[in-house]
């Protein structure tokens, strides 16, 4: 029943996400998302507990946000399941879980807007060793890149990213 996989994985580089290795040799590792209200510290620590019990590896929290930057931190000082903290449009947020121990983050550049700051987000990580989730989607597509294609195609999105 546990034979060779017929599924050829693509060779990737190993990086950490807390204490789950991903990529690379490492096994398949179980991602799933909290909906609570994030700001409800007790709410989302007791999802987090429910998914790491049953066999979650790694836990994404959105931080849309200050306040829930704010709350994320005491969430992360409560679970043991490294968080990826899923960031939404202010950089500073992402700036703030990064300071706060946050094991990875998600971002969509085009949703963090100006180059520099994307770059800040991108320094922060790097200073402090932390993974980056590069995510987009149509419907935050650039201005420039919505005019120059005239619907979200797979390459909009990759020149997004």
């Amino acid at each position: 029943m546990h034979g060779e996989s017929p599924i050829k994985r693509r060779v990737s580089r190993k990086i950490w996400v807390g204490s789950v290795p991903v990529g690379g040799d490492a096994p398949i590792a179980v991602q799933s998302m909290t909906n609570s209200d994030t700001n409800d510290v007790a709410a989302t620590v007791a999802q987090i507990n429910r998914l790491e019990a049953a066999g979650v590896d790694i836990v994404r929290v959105s931080v849309p946000d200050m306040d829930a930057a704010e709350a994320f931190g005491r969430i992360k000082q409560l679970v043991k399941v490294p968080l990826v903290a899923d960031i939404h449009f202010d950089y500073k947020i992402a700036l703030r879980v990064a300071e706060l121990g946050v094991d990875c983050l998600r971002i969509n550049p085009g949703n963090i807007g100006r180059e520099d700051r994307v770059r800040a987000v991108v320094d922060a990580a790097r200073d402090r060793g932390i993974p980056i989730r590069i995510g987009v989607n149509a419907g935050s597509l650039e201005k420039d890149l919505q005019k120059k294609y005239s619907e979200p195609t797979p390459a909009a999105l990759v020149e997004s990213a």
